[in-house]
């Protein structure tokens, strides 16, 4: 993230657990370790880990959130479940919610 956004983001650090980057990046078809990694740098500006990507991706198998393909040469993709895509939209839109009633107390805020 450029400019002065970029700035504060990183001084409150990161919103979203990884799981839910996770969900969100799952959200368009299956994808295996790297391939979220890059995805998730790309639309969140976060850098996933591979210890922490896949300890996430373990949490979320174990939930039934996600669900591991069948190897394809060394990749091992995973995908998205009817259930992770529900706790993906019950979460992103109270989210949404919790943005909406924050940039509109901010509006008024005095300086």
């Amino acid at each position: 993230m450029d400019g002065e956004g970029g700035h504060v983001v990183n001084a409150l650090g990161t919103f979203a657990e990884p799981g839910v980057l996770i969900l969100a990046s799952l959200a368009d078809g299956p994808k295996h370790g790297y391939a979220l990694i890059k995805d998730i740098e790309g639309f969140a500006g976060t850098r996933l880990g591979p210890g922490t990507l896949y300890a996430a991706l373990s949490r979320l198998e174990r939930r039934g959130l996600v669900e591991a393909l069948p190897a394809q040469e060394r990749r091992h993709p995973y995908r998205l479940t009817a259930a992770g895509a529900e706790a993906a939209r019950s979460y992103l839109q109270h989210a949404r919610q919790v943005t909406a009633t924050g940039l509109a107390r901010l509006e008024g805020y005095a300086w």
